[in-house]
């Protein structure tokens, strides 16, 4: 199984750590609103394709740009990373906020993207089953909602959380903070869903915390083709906790 591998470039003058392996069809991963999880999921995925996966400006390794206030600007970032890797089509997987930034692409950029897969994708406006408001929970509240099975996720995380790690979380909640404070929805990006027209699809836990399976009763009336499987006893971070989430991802892009 090969290793990620850590490279550096500047995309529009954002110093950007990109992770990547494998050869082949090129697999894009956006992640979360937040990045402790990991990208190790994906080194499976380089036997059969190029993974490669960039932290987004304000989060983990990467820089900053104090000027991005909404999701069209990460979208823009994108754009111009996949021109600097020289990338052509890709196939795109989004993860909770990740997710919502992915269909977005899509819903803009169907002529760059071959096949599109969402893990529990954020953006959808469902007053009956709203998202949890995750800029009002207590930092170390979160990693406990994140997951069915605590244990999953613990290994990934320190023992005893040094300054540094603290300090990571803190700027990463800054940033979501700053792109969801004032305009948390956004209900125009629902309208645009149906411009979607890549192969898609959604994969959910029934116990997510964060945001609700219900969510899907929704994405399948905007994105009708979409194919969405939801997986028993898993929370948020579904292909963590049931692998054969992941496995089916996987096989769905190939």
């Amino acid at each position: 199984m090969a290793k990620l591998k850590r490279d550096e470039l500047t995309v529009d003058g954002v110093r950007t750590v990109m992770y990547s392996a494998g050869s082949g069809e090129p697999v894009v991963f956006f992640h979360g609103a937040g990045t402790v999880d990991g990208f190790d999921f994906l080194e499976p995925w380089a036997d059969r394709f190029r993974v490669i996966a960039a932290y987004h400006p304000g989060f983990g390794e990467s820089g900053d740009d104090p000027t991005f206030t909404e999701l069209h600007d990460y979208v823009m970032h994108y754009l111009e990373l996949f021109d600097a890797l020289k990338l052509g089509k890709v196939n795109l997987v989004g993860l909770s906020l990740g997710g919502w930034l992915a269909a977005k692409f899509v819903s803009e950029h169907n002529d760059r993207v071959k096949k599109l897969a969402l893990i529990a994708p954020a953006g959808i406006i469902d007053p009956k089953h709203p998202m949890m408001d995750v800029i009002k929970v207590p930092g170390d509240q979160i990693p406990g909602l994140l997951v069915s099975n605590f244990e999953v996720l613990k290994k990934r995380l320190p023992e005893k959380p040094d300054l540094d790690f603290i300090a990571d979380r803190y700027r990463e909640s800054g940033t979501v903070a700053r792109l969801l404070w004032e305009h948390p929805v956004q209900p125009k990006f629902m309208r645009y869903l149906h411009r979607i027209k890549v192969p898609t699809m959604i994969v959910w836990g029934d116990e997510d915390k964060i945001i609700p399976v219900q969510h899907t009763d929704t994405w399948r009336k905007l994105i009708p083709h979409a194919d969405i499987k939801i997986y028993q006893g898993a929370g948020h971070l579904v292909h963590l906790e049931k692998p054969e989430a992941a496995d089916a991802i996987a096989k769905f892009l190939g």
